[in-house]
């Protein structure tokens, strides 16, 4: 049985942006197209944080070898599973994941804001479910 451990990553973490390049270049194993169910926010400080919902969040997932990334993913996104949830900026939960043509994928590790959270930086809503520096 595999050990890999699958991300789904909609910000800063996405093929191409700069925090793949410092957290995730040559530890990912494959890197594919995705999308989730929630809303994506653009938040005052520059990136985005996604809730759960009914809207097409765009994304890929990431598939790393092992669990040992959360070190470094947890630590980025301000993750303490041992802190209660508003003490964290972001928290971790596995979320159905799909293909662009809504074919499930399984599940994946995502992280997720709270609305109180989003609230306090700002976060507006992303139409498109698309995250760009630009947005």
């Amino acid at each position: 049985m595999s050990n890999n451990l699958r991300v789904f990553v909609y910000g800063t973490l996405k093929p191409g942006e700069v925090n793949y390049q410092r957290y995730c270049q040559g530890k990912v194993l494959e890197e594919k197209s995705a999308i989730a169910y929630g809303t994506l926010f653009n938040l005052s400080l520059g990136y985005p944080a996604m809730t759960l919902g009914e809207n097409i969040v765009r994304g890929f997932v990431l598939t790393f070898p092992d669990s040992s990334i959360f070190s470094l993913l947890d630590d980025l996104e301000d993750y303490n599973p041992h802190r209660l949830l508003e003490e964290n900026e972001y928290y971790r939960q596995e979320i159905e994941i799909y293909d662009l043509d809504g074919k499930s994928l399984g599940l994946a590790w995502a992280y997720l804001m709270t609305l109180t959270q989003i609230h306090r930086f700002n976060g507006a809503i992303i139409p498109s479910g698309q995250w760009t520096v630009d947005s």
